[in-house]
């Protein structure tokens, strides 16, 4: 299995952005334009048993929905979800300064599509952004 950005409130990338967001200080990182692809956990566990029930999708399988968006996207989707502004942005040498080699991760872009899952005829609970997002900060 290889995963994408798992959408969680209870931790990881979501779990860290909320508190500034919330605070409406939100913020494109870099140019903006650094492709993310994502997954909801409860769809990331709803794949896993998916994975569980069909043995024959032996190989890679890219947990990621099948909507990728970019940093600008995800930041705008964000702060929407939570009614905040999100006009800022971080430069990135001011990116690499503050964060160092955590900065070349920021930074990166992943155009990364679930084929195969697609294939086996997986439907994701949540496929695109808004929904994700609104539904993880209800739970």
């Amino acid at each position: 299995m290889r995963s994408g950005l798992v959408i969680s409130r209870r931790g990881g990338m979501l779990g860290q952005l909320l508190p500034p967001f919330r605070l409406g200080l939100g913020a494109r990182v870099g140019p903006g334009t650094q492709v993310m692809s994502w997954i909801t956990l409860a769809d990331y566990a709803a794949v896993v048993s998916f994975l569980l029930a069909h043995p024959e999708l032996a190989g890679p399988v890219n947990l990621t929905t099948p909507h990728p968006v970019t940093n600008a996207e995800f930041t705008s989707a964000l702060a929407a979800a939570l009614h905040r502004p999100a006009v800022l942005f971080v430069p990135e040498p001011v990116l690499r300064l503050a964060a160092g080699g955590v900065s070349s991760e920021l930074l990166a872009s992943a155009r990364v599509m679930p084929r195969r899952l697609a294939a086996a005829g997986y439907r994701f609970r949540y496929p695109d952004l808004p929904a994700a997002l609104a539904a993880e900060l209800a739970g």
